[in-house]
């Protein structure tokens, strides 16, 4: 642990930007999960908002933006394809 108080609360604030990533992304995995069980006109407004979560999660650092571009292009083609 640290000794320095700067140091104690770098460990804080890390403690809790983690337990937010965590989440968004958590969030993000669930959302995509939704595009695959849902069918016909529900897949659409599924992929449209697991695209704006992969937006999302790069907007705030969380995704690379490869990654995000990697990610909206299987949610487009499982929707086309």
């Amino acid at each position: 642990m640290a000794n320095i108080k700067s140091a104690k609360k770098r460990v804080e604030v890390i403690k809790t930007k983690t337990l937010r990533n965590k989440m968004v992304k958590s969030n993000l995995k669930t959302t995509i999960k939704k595009v695959d069980a849902a069918d016909g006109a529900d897949k659409e407004a599924a992929v449209r908002a697991a695209i704006k979560k992969v937006d999302q999660a790069c907007a705030k650092g969380i995704l690379h933006k490869n990654a995000a571009a990697r990610k909206k292009s299987q949610l487009a083609k499982k929707l086309n394809g």
